[in-house]
């Protein structure tokens, strides 16, 4: 599935990596995933549920909280409460370049999380928990025999999943004063609670205490034999494909249909996304994807660059063009591969130029014909090629008529 990396400010002015896993075809909705508390973006159970839920059509971001992963920051100066307000900051980063998710998912704590962020994403249509704790002064069980020195001392270094973490006391306080089930009950959303019945780190009753805590519409579903962290890929899978079957019933999941505007030309549109210095999102009918500049000119490199582009419209007009006339010719073309490059040149070094001095452009194209073809007609599809409409719009003298937006 196409895989798109890049960052966004989170509540404490830190740049929070994410990861955004689209289809590889229409978006039929997109969904926010977050992760168990200290894990990462990458860990193997966001990771899996993601790319599998791509590959059902539902775009699905996951990012790094504060301090963790690739994300800036200092884990020791994130809560709960800050994680909650992070949550809303990627919806906000969706609905900015993209779309409000309509599916909210969360793991561990990261499912307590997403049930707090819930009310404040209008969008959000259905909201599903994995494993999650219905209280998040779980996690302190963790590190039970540090609590009072964090108290006492004001912060401590713990031992979690065998990796060293400092904690504040102002962690301490904020996971205290939540109170989550009140706003499970006030949810308006429908629920899907996934538990397994032998997870030994969040127990069962979590799971019992969620259910019964929330209205109608709502459901629950054993991940019987699954470990807390998912880590078999069998459950990752299975997980993925109840939250995609179950999602159907409440978010529309159906492929928004393309409008018919027959040969009617349609905009391009082009904005920064804030993200890094040069990230833009492109946007042109249905179809989105990303802009971006190389890391040596000082960008990120998440996406082709604007020549990059100017040659994808050349290449594919190319081909296209090519594969028209062989199919109107009945010519036995099995596939055309075309191979571009921009490069700059000095004038000087182009006898057929009509510019003597300075540089001038020179697009490089290669053009492969597979297929059993005689010289003749390779000859003839090789001269339809100069006969595409972009090589003519490039080839021509172009206007461009630029004014200020209103």
């Amino acid at each position: 599935m196409p895989h798109e990396r890049f960052q966004f400010t989170g509540v404490g002015g830190h740049q929070l990596a994410a990861a955004l896993d689209t289809p590889d075809g229409p978006i039929k909705a997109y969904a926010l995933f977050a992760h168990c508390f200290t894990c990462g973006k990458d860990v193997l159970a966001a990771k899996r549920i993601a790319v599998a839920l791509a590959a059902k059509g539902i775009a699905t971001l996951r990012f790094d909280f504060t301090g963790l992963g690739s994300s800036e920051g200092d884990f020791a100066n994130s809560t709960f409460t800050s994680n909650v307000a992070d949550l809303v900051r990627a919806t906000d980063h969706l609905r900015e370049t993209r779309k409000a998710p309509a599916i909210l998912i969360g793991h561990s704590l990261g499912g307590a999380a997403i049930l707090a962020a819930a009310g404040q994403i209008p969008e959000a249509k259905a909201v599903a928990t994995i494993a999650a704790p219905s209280d998040p002064v779980h996690v302190t069980h963790f590190f039970k025999d540090r609590i009072e020195d964090i108290r006492a001392q004001g912060e401590g270094e713990v031992s979690l999943a065998g990796r060293p973490f400092r904690i504040k006391r102002e962690f301490l306080d904020d996971v205290a004063e939540q109170n989550l089930m009140a706003q499970v009950t006030k949810l308006h959303k429908a629920l899907l609670v996934m538990h397994s019945p032998t997870d030994d780190t969040v127990g069962i009753d979590n799971a019992t205490h969620i259910f019964t805590s929330a209205k109608h519409p709502k459901s629950f579903v054993s991940l019987a034999g699954a470990d807390h962290l998912l880590s078999g890929k069998q459950d990752a899978a299975y997980v993925a494909d109840v939250i995609g079957a179950w999602a159907e019933r409440y978010v529309d999941l159906a492929p928004r249909p393309v409008a018919d505007t027959g040969s009617a030309p349609r905009n391009v549109v082009v904005q920064e996304t804030r993200a890094s210095k040069f990230q833009q999102t492109v946007t042109t009918g249905p179809h989105r994807m990303l802009a971006d500049e190389p890391v040596a000119v000082g960008g990120q490199d998440s996406g082709p660059g604007p020549y990059d582009f100017l040659l994808t419209g050349l290449g594919a007009c190319t081909s296209m063009t090519m594969r028209m006339y062989a199919d109107r010719k009945s010519l036995p073309v099995d596939r055309i591969t075309v191979t571009l490059q921009h490069n700059k040149i000095y004038a000087k070094d182009c006898e057929e130029c009509e510019t003597r001095e300075g540089m001038l452009d020179q697009i490089d194209r290669v053009i492969r014909i597979e297929g059993e073809l005689d010289a003749d007609q390779r000859k003839r599809l090789m001269e339809i090629a100069d006969k595409c409409p972009v090589h003519k719009t490039l080839t021509s003298e172009v206007r461009i008529v630029t004014r200020a937006a209103e």
